[in-house]
């Protein structure tokens, strides 16, 4: 694999309300200190059309997946050298969320195929398992396993399912509320839990066993609730689409506090807490990654050096924050703690 060129930005002072101003297409936006931005480009070679890179995930051994819903391909991104192999997944694949599984395989939620997607971290093998016929265009959106290694699963359509590897069973069931499950993440503590964005609520299934779903009402109205995370201690972080919030929930006494992000328009795309109980949060009007900080309650915001960026799912690394800017084919780091 031949090494690719990279952009890297380091060093600057940024500050104020400047932050979360878009960086015009000819010039680099300034990187406040201690943080370096790389950019990386999607395309593997021979890629000619366009990639839609989007979500990220890390692999444990140094390189990142990544989906390129546009060309329905799954990608493997080596960072140290900028390298990409890109798998297809299969004739109208388009791959929205991906994840790695206790097994070290790379599962992927692929609305193209309506079908959960595992390939292979050494030799690349796809395996499709598709949807019940009940449910011909789920629109699945993003998986997570729970402690048992069952995997589970939002469809954007009103559905949300489990698959179990082992029996390779398949279960889906329609969303309490219909249409809009989006996010979903699993607990230290072992709870999972999703989001609805066009239900504008927090949902848990309670149940492992039944699938049963308990409906969590966040306090602010039509919010547009699109993805969550959670912290060390099991308190969920929500990007909230509509009202431009991110959000925090605390099952352990039902509390909650919102916080507005800056600008006069934002909308809170994705959501990552990382290591250290940072969250980081993706802003399209802003075109930037925002970076909160719930001790301070400060925003920090690092804007695209290209315009309209449209960052999809983040994820990363003790040190490293990593994102698709699925409007420009690449695929962007922001190393923290320099």
């Amino acid at each position: 694999m031949r090494r690719r060129d990279l952009l890297t930005l380091a060093g600057a002072t940024l500050a104020g309300p400047a932050l979360l101003k878009s960086a015009p297409a000819a010039a680099a936006p300034a990187v406040p200190p201690g943080y370096r931005m790389t950019w990386f480009d999607a395309k593997a070679p021979g890629v000619t059309g366009r990639v839609g890179s989007r979500d990220i995930t890390a692999s444990g051994d140094g390189s990142f997946w990544f989906c390129g819903q546009r060309n329905g391909t799954l990608n493997r991104l080596d960072p140290r050298t900028g390298a990409i192999h890109d798998v297809k997944l299969g004739e109208g694949s388009a791959p929205h969320g991906v994840i790695m599984g206790p097994d070290g395989g790379a599962w992927v939620t692929d609305g193209g195929q309506n079908a959960i997607v595992r390939v292979d971290p050494r030799d690349h093998r796809v395996q499709v398992w598709k949807l019940p016929e009940r449910f011909p265009n789920g629109n699945l959106n993003t998986g997570v396993f729970d402690q048992q290694g069952t995997y589970w699963f939002t469809g954007q359509n009103g559905s949300y399912g489990r698959f179990k590897p082992a029996s390779e069973r398949l279960d889906v069931w329609e969303a309490p509320r219909g249409r809009g499950p989006y996010g979903i993440t699993r607990t230290p503590q072992g709870g999972i839990w999703y989001v609805s964005l066009a239900g504008n609520h927090l949902a848990q299934i309670e149940d492992l066993d039944s699938a049963r779903v308990r409906i969590v009402e966040p306090p602010t109205p039509n919010q547009g609730a699109r993805r969550v995370w959670t912290d060390s201690l099991g308190r969920l972080w929500i990007s909230e689409w509509n009202s431009g919030n991110v959000s925090m929930h605390d099952p352990r006494d039902g509390s909650w506090r919102a916080w507005r992000l800056p600008g006069e328009r934002p909308r809170a795309y994705s959501v990552w807490v990382d290591p250290a109980d940072k969250v980081w949060l993706t802003d399209f009007p802003a075109n930037a990654i925002v970076r909160f900080d719930p001790v301070d309650e400060s925003f920090l915001a690092f804007p695209s050096d290209r315009p309209g960026a449209n960052v999809r799912q983040m994820d990363g690394i003790a040190g490293e924050a990593w994102g698709g800017e699925s409007g420009t084919d690449r695929i962007v780091r922001i190393e923290y703690g320099l």
